[in-house]
């Protein structure tokens, strides 16, 4: 999988790619990732990338033309099946979007910054808006980095093992079950006698009932979501 990345500031996402499971699948040639100064594309004194929103108001708006060279000129090298704008009124990231995500080939990130960007890119250009939640960061940087993420382990051959994402929490609109791990016991308080059985049926059934559970304590709200 191939994922472009426009930002304005890309020394934000130097470190998320470069370490763990993301630099895992880099180095296994599973996931390229690449970021693109969008100064770069500018063609007006000192590579300005924003200016003041017509119709007066505060804040700076990311101008058309620099994104649409940007946009175009990564088009001239790979055909994009998304083009996605990062912005707080996007559609609400989750894990069946990842899962989605995961099965495309190349994908092209929009990092939003100041006040947005042109409207006459989202009608132009974008494909899919995404929104990581109900809040609003300083830019689209570290949302990008949450997308890539969440969709670079999904990856065949990223994780060591394969079947480890499967049970993740929101994977079948379940959270996941609590887990438990050496020693057996600590300051008296021991691990459920069924992980200890071997009986790989019953672990099963304990997990799932486990995660039925705890989603209807603490996401009620998954159990009745489509």
């Amino acid at each position: 999988m191939r994922i472009d990345i426009i930002t304005v500031l890309p020394e934000l996402l130097e470190s998320p790619f470069a370490h763990s499971i993301m630099k895992r699948a880099k180095d296994k040639g599973l996931l390229e990732v690449n970021v693109h100064h969008l100064r770069q594309y500018s063609n007006f004194r000192q590579n300005q990338v924003d200016d003041y929103q017509f119709g007066g108001g505060a804040g700076m708006v990311m101008m058309i033309e620099p994104l649409v060279n940007a946009i175009e000129a990564l088009q001239k090298e790979t055909t994009y099946d998304e083009i996605i704008y990062l912005t707080p009124d996007g559609q609400t990231f989750n894990q069946k979007m990842a899962n989605r995500l995961s099965l495309k080939g190349n994908l092209l990130l929009i990092c939003g910054h100041y006040k947005g960007i042109d409207e006459r890119v989202r009608e132009h250009f974008v494909t899919m808006e995404i929104s990581i939640g109900d809040f609003v960061l300083s830019g689209g940087e570290l949302a990008a980095a949450v997308v890539v993420d969440a969709i670079g382990r999904l990856l065949p051959g990223v994780l060591n093992d394969e079947t480890s994402a499967l049970f993740d929490s929101f994977q079948d609109n379940l959270l996941a079950p609590p887990v438990y791990t050496r020693p057996e016991t600590f300051r008296d308080w021991k691990v459920p006698a069924v992980l200890m059985s071997g009986d790989h049926r019953k672990i099963e059934e304990w997990r799932h009932d486990e995660a039925v559970k705890r989603t209807q304590e603490r996401r009620p709200d998954l159990l009745n979501h489509d």
